[in-house]
C-alpha cells in the first residue's frame, strides 16, 4: 500500500468514526446536593483540579467533541462522576469521600494526562496540602 492510501485510509477512518454517538453527551445534570465546604478556599481548588470529572458541572473542552478523544475524556469524566462526585454527596459512601485526599496525596489525582490539557488543574505543594486538609475537613478524616 502506498503512503498516500495509508494517509487517505487513516484520514478516511477518524472521519467515519465522528458519527459514533459515544462520548457526545455533553450533559450537565442539576446537582442533587453539595458539600458544606469547610472554606471557599478547599471549594475553589476543588473545582479547580477535581470538579470537571468529580462534579456536575464539568466543563467540555472543545476537543472533547472530536473522536477518538472524546471517548477518552467522556469515559473518565463518567468513571469519575460515578467513584466520587460532589454534586450527589447523598448517594455517596462516606469512605469514597475520605478516598479523595488520600488519591491526591498519594499522587494518583488529578491524573496526569488531565493536568497536561489543564494547566490550571496542576496544584503547587502548598495548595494540595490546603486542597488535602479541606477535604478532610469537609468530608472527615
Amino acid at each position: 500500500m502506498s503512503k498516500t492510501k495509508i494517509i487517505l485510509t487513516i484520514v478516511a477512518l477518524l472521519l467515519v468514526i465522528q458519527i459514533i454517538p459515544y462520548g457526545k453527551n455533553h450533559t450537565n445534570p442539576k446537582a442533587i446536593s453539595h458539600p458544606n465546604w469547610d472554606s471557599q478556599r478547599t471549594k475553589k481548588l476543588f473545582y479547580r483540579a477535581c470538579g470537571d470529572c468529580h462534579s456536575f458541572q464539568t466543563k467540555w473542552p472543545s476537543y472533547s467533541n472530536i473522536a477518538p478523544i472524546s471517548w477518552l475524556v467522556y469515559s473518565d469524566v463518567v468513571e469519575g462522576r460515578d467513584h466520587f462526585n460532589v454534586s450527589n454527596i447523598g448517594g455517596q459512601n462516606r469512605n469514597k469521600l475520605k478516598e479523595a485526599a488520600e488519591s491526591i496525596k498519594e499522587g494518583e489525582m488529578p491524573m496526569f494526562i488531565y493536568t497536561i490539557m489543564h494547566k490550571n488543574a496542576r496544584l503547587s505543594d502548598k495548595e494540595k496540602q490546603d486542597l488535602i486538609q479541606g477535604l478532610q475537613a469537609t468530608f472527615g478524616q
